[in-house]
């Protein structure tokens, strides 16, 4: 069953903490798992999570560390000292989440981190993932794997494999290399189980394995996984020696990420922002969308006041814009977010651009015949005047055709450019397609009541 915090929850917690009851609190914190625990210390303030936090034993503490947002985790971490981060979480972590951690530290703080870890290993382990980049498959794999040679007996690999199995939380796959560290394939339990022990590895495993270097880029890593529904993906090096694993929960959490950004792209907030982030970084990052607006505001006004005449002697012509302006806005970001959905699936597609376009506009013309029919016959038979009625129609069907090309190509402009195409829906597209859409009404309605 889930669990949920409620308001009594919290309360009860922050009481505890007021009374100093360390045996109860600790008592609470076992029953739970890491994830709820981060979410408990996410509604009580800094000292009162921190205070919990000291509580908890160190391999609790370290996995409590990795569910923390990065930006809280980044202020946690500035309040505790170094011997204190090195054996209280890196020690009991993963060395791909023990770097996460430590890449989060000032420069200062993460030298004498790295110093005060005791495992020279894993220290060496953590320096040489930060070696990649943040956003490379070397930057989120993982050190800790099971490797077999192929030269080994069953017998051998056995042995071997107990060894090794201490140092890894899950294994989900057996890789085999050869003398040179080279990744060879991977090999099943169910083989080492039912052959001889004097069985050579090189006779039983399967070479066909699935891999990606360590420069390849985290979505890429994503694509192959899902695509091959694999749970662990292995990392290799330009000259194929195997570096380290991918396992599933970190790419499930990149694809989190990019979601949570393109959410935000799509609702005009840029950067990564946090609920929990002071008012001046929330502001800081809507504020270049909500300017945007600002502008697209002006601008639709300047058009309108550059139609003024028209709409005097006319008024029946501004019962309609609101109407052209809320449908151009939604068919441009109908459109773009086809388009931006099929460029982050990762789908290679077949089509070129140029099908891609003609689809869309295909699209497009089939809903602005339907579209402008229907308002040609809602205003025949309410408005009594043929001028207003084909000029509604005639700009509706001209709006969504425009807004659906413009939706269309600026996203795949965007993709061509290595700019993210998220930037393309939401704020952008709808202010944009709201004044063309109203500069097209218009120039229609003059023609239709000959104002030129």
């Amino acid at each position: 069953m889930q669990f949920e915090i409620s308001r009594e929850y919290i309360d009860h917690i922050k009481e505890l903490v007021e009374n100093d009851n360390k045996n109860e609190l600790q008592q609470l914190m076992e029953e739970l798992h890491p994830a709820d625990i981060a979410e408990v210390m996410d509604d009580l303030s800094m000292d009162e999570a921190k205070y919990i936090y000291l509580l908890l034993d160190g391999e609790k503490a370290s996995d409590v560390l990795v569910e923390i947002p990065e930006n809280d985790r980044r202020r946690f971490l500035k309040v505790l000292p170094p011997e204190f981060i090195a054996s209280k979480f890196i020690e009991y972590m993963d060395s791909d989440d023990a770097a996460d951690v430590v890449a989060a530290l000032d420069d200062d703080v993460k030298k004498e981190v790295l110093n005060e870890i005791e495992d020279i290993e894993q220290a060496g382990d953590i320096v040489d993932l930060l070696e990649y980049e943040e956003d490379s498959a070397g930057g989120i794999m993982a050190k800790e794997l099971v490797v077999v040679n192929t030269n080994w007996t069953v017998a051998t690999c056995l042995k071997e494999i107990s060894r090794q199995a201490e140092e890894v939380d899950e294994i989900y796959y057996i890789y085999v290399v050869d003398d040179a560290e080279k990744l060879k394939g991977v090999l099943s339990l169910k083989k080492l189980i039912l052959n001889n022990t004097n069985t050579k590895i090189s006779n039983i495993y399967n070479p066909d394995v699935k891999m990606v270097d360590t420069s390849t880029r985290q979505e890429e890593v994503a694509e192959i996984m899902d695509k091959y529904d694999l749970v662990a993906i292995p990392v290799v090096d330009e000259i194929g020696r195997l570096k380290g694993r991918i396992t599933f929960d970190d790419v499930i959490d990149f694809v989190r990420e990019e979601a949570e950004k393109d959410y935000q792209m799509v609702s005009g907030i840029t950067g990564d922002v946090e609920p929990g982030d002071k008012v001046w970084e929330l502001l800081r990052a809507r504020f270049p969308w909500l300017l945007i607006g600002l502008l697209g505001g002006i601008m639709g006004a300047l058009v309108l006041g550059s139609h003024e005449d028209a709409l005097s002697k006319v008024t029946e012509l501004a019962f309609f814009i609101p109407l052209i302006a809320a449908m151009a806005g939604n068919v441009g970001v109908q459109s773009s977010s086809i388009v931006v959905q099929s460029i982050a699936s990762g789908v290679k597609d077949i089509e070129s651009t140029s099908k891609k376009l003609i689809k869309e506009i295909s699209v497009a013309l089939l809903t602005a015949s339907i579209f402008a029919i229907l308002i040609f016959i809602y205003n025949y038979f309410t408005q009594g005047n043929m001028d207003l009625t084909f000029s509604v129609s005639i700009s509706l069907f001209i709006v969504i055709i425009f807004a659906s090309f413009f939706g269309t190509t600026i996203p795949l402009i965007l993709h061509r450019l290595k700019i993210d195409p998220a930037l393309a829906t939401g704020p952008f597209i709808t202010t944009m397609n709201d004044i063309c859409g109203l500069l097209i009404y218009l120039m229609i309605g003059k023609m239709f009541f000959e104002f030129l």
